[in-house]
């Protein structure tokens, strides 16, 4: 069960989006998991996408028609399959299940953005997707965005959703995202699908410059595994319904607009990370005292992939030995181990390289018994810090990840 993590009361709707959902028994029936997400004409959209060599059909598609001059119309999301591996079949299918949908909404199917989740290296049902992409047309809503939330989910335990208003200069602005996760969780884009979307007049500039700096601190900031999905997509559209001008980078209105989509981005990041396959603790890890930023995430991510580190935090087990060992594993060129600090939350463990003196074991099982807590880093070598999410691994994951195909 996700930890301290409740399904959002509510979201709010975003001008100039509408979303609406289907049943097409992609992986199991009973249930909706095809989702449209119709925008407004004119509206600006930026993406940012997995890294990882097998890059999904769909996340191929994505890069090609964002690159295009066509204004993207829709989105369209299917659970339970990730159509990747499967080859050129699998570029006709996303390109089939798209021209459904531009048939439906009006638009070209260069226009419409594909995402997929779920298994790999099976086809997708083409014939009953499309044959639901009418019926997700027929339920689009703007106030829809919890129903969204939850037919994009797949092992995910608790549908992910933010809202936040902020005041600009030309009116009140609203952020709403969802967000799904679970597995496969690992930092080299963004991690997982997430959809952010704005009514603020950003110009295209803006939202790909407000996108990559929200997800640099919010899904390049969590891992549950280390393993980096083959379709990771992360998507904001600002469809320019408040204002009269466009915002640029550098106008006054685009800061506060940026942390908005950055806090939104945040929430959705941790929930990620509470709701990890089988997690009983979420676990912030701050690394600080470093020559930089990329280095204090180096040691950050050695102690968040460790499976000696994430077992015992499952167990309540204190056990800082593996800690140190994680951090001397990173790879720090010229780190001095006497001048490392290790803590959980408050409670020092090690100082300069030492056991600190009015540590007990006691006190640190206090710590790692609580659902949430902190483990915290200084190298001693500088003034640079980096905060990632993590959780720990439970049974769960191992029986949740061995029984995922059956």
């Amino acid at each position: 069960m996700a930890v301290n993590l409740k399904p959002p009361e509510s979201l709010l709707p975003v001008p100039g989006v509408r979303l609406g959902a289907a049943e097409a028994a992609i992986k199991k029936p009973g249930r909706k998991d095809l989702l449209l997400i119709e925008l407004a004409p004119g509206s600006r959209v930026a993406g940012v996408f997995t890294r990882n060599a097998f890059a999904a059909a769909p996340v191929q598609l994505c890069r090609e028609r964002l690159a295009g001059d066509g204004a993207i119309r829709a989105l369209v999301i299917n659970a339970g399959n990730a159509n990747a591996a499967t080859g050129e079949g699998g570029l006709d299918d996303a390109r089939a299940v798209t021209a459904a949908v531009a048939q439906v909404l009006g638009c070209e199917p260069a226009q419409v953005l594909p995402f997929s989740t779920g298994v790999i290296g099976v086809r997708l049902p083409v014939e009953r997707m499309t044959a639901a992409v009418p019926r997700a047309g027929a339920e689009l809503h703007a106030d829809a965005w919890l129903q969204a939330a939850q037919a994009i989910m797949t092992t995910d335990t608790v549908p992910k959703g933010a809202s936040r208003r902020v005041h600009t200069s030309q009116g009140e602005v609203t952020v709403t995202g969802i967000a799904k996760g679970v597995g496969m969780i690992c930092p080299d884009m963004a991690t997982l699908l997430a959809f952010v979307g704005t009514d603020a007049r950003l110009t295209s500039e803006a939202v790909n410059e407000c996108l990559r700096r929200a997800v640099e601190v919010s899904f390049n900031s969590v891992t549950v595994d280390g393993d980096t999905s083959t379709n990771d997509s992360c998507v904001l559209f600002a469809t320019g319904r408040q204002g009269e001008r466009d915002v640029g980078p550098q106008d006054p209105d685009f800061g506060a607009i940026c942390a908005a989509v950055t806090a939104v981005c945040t929430e959705l990041a941790q929930a990620v990370a509470r709701d990890g396959e089988g997690a009983t603790r979420f676990i912030t890890v701050e690394v600080g005292g470093a020559h930089s930023v990329a280095e204090a995430r180096q040691v950050a991510y050695s102690i968040a992939h460790s499976p000696l580190v994430k077992t015992a935090m499952f167990a309540g087990d204190a056990n800082w030995g593996r800690i140190i060992m994680a951090v001397g594993k990173a790879g720090v060129e010229g780190l001095d181990p006497r001048r490392v600090s290790v803590a959980l939350d408050e409670v020092q463990l090690i100082e300069n390289g030492e056991p600190h003196p009015a540590y007990r074991e006691e006190l640190g099982a206090a710590v790692v018994a609580k659902p949430e807590f902190s483990i915290r880093v200084s190298l001693g070598r500088g003034a640079a810090h980096a905060r990632v999410w993590t959780c720990d691994f439970s049974y769960d994951y191992v029986r949740i990840n061995a029984e995922y195909r059956s």
